[in-house]
């Protein structure tokens, strides 16, 4: 670890440098799973999908770059090589023979979810380690990696006209 004048203890600072090289792998990961699904989209929703995953892998990237210095700035080192990411990543592996729109659209959804998942788990461990900046980071990239989530899902959810309607008397726990 290299001398720094953050006043964070060196154990803070140690545990914090890999939990930011465990969630740069899923950032990096992220963005080249988003690229993945970029190029390989056909079908009746290419435009919309094309672009929504180029803004996915657009934004892994300035996530994974600002973990990547947060790490840095505390003493690591940023380990975002391939190699190192192939490694340490939490997203389960693309499905390269994803054919259809949906299909994309699914793998992009899970791997949106888990990354999501682990941000959140970051902002825990960070907040139980008293660096607060560092939760702050995870806590930006969760917002924002929800609004993807939530862009990404719209394309499958059922809409309000195909969903089955709940009576009233259900949602209260009465009984006919």
């Amino acid at each position: 670890m290299f001398e720094t004048n953050n006043d964070l203890s060196n154990t803070t600072r140690r545990s914090v440098i890999e939990i930011c090289n465990e969630h740069l792998a899923d950032a990096i990961d992220l963005q080249l799973q988003a690229k993945q699904a970029h190029w390989n989209i056909k079908g009746p929703n290419f435009v919309g999908l094309h672009e929504l995953f180029d803004q996915v892998a657009a934004q892994a990237g300035e996530y994974a770059d600002a973990i990547a210095e947060r790490g840095v700035a505390l003493g690591g080192i940023a380990r975002g090589t391939l190699q190192a990411v192939s490694r340490q990543t939490q997203l389960r592996e693309y499905p390269l023979e994803a054919g259809d729109w949906r299909s994309h659209v699914q793998a992009m959804r899970d791997a949106l979810a888990t990354f999501g998942r682990g941000v959140r788990k970051a902002i825990d461990d960070a907040t139980a380690l008293n660096d607060a900046d560092t939760a702050d980071l995870f806590t930006e990239v969760s917002r924002g990696v929800d609004k993807s989530l939530w862009m990404v899902e719209a394309h499958v959810q059922d809409t309000q006209a195909d969903a089955k309607p709940v009576e009233r008397s259900a949602l209260r726990g009465e009984s006919r």
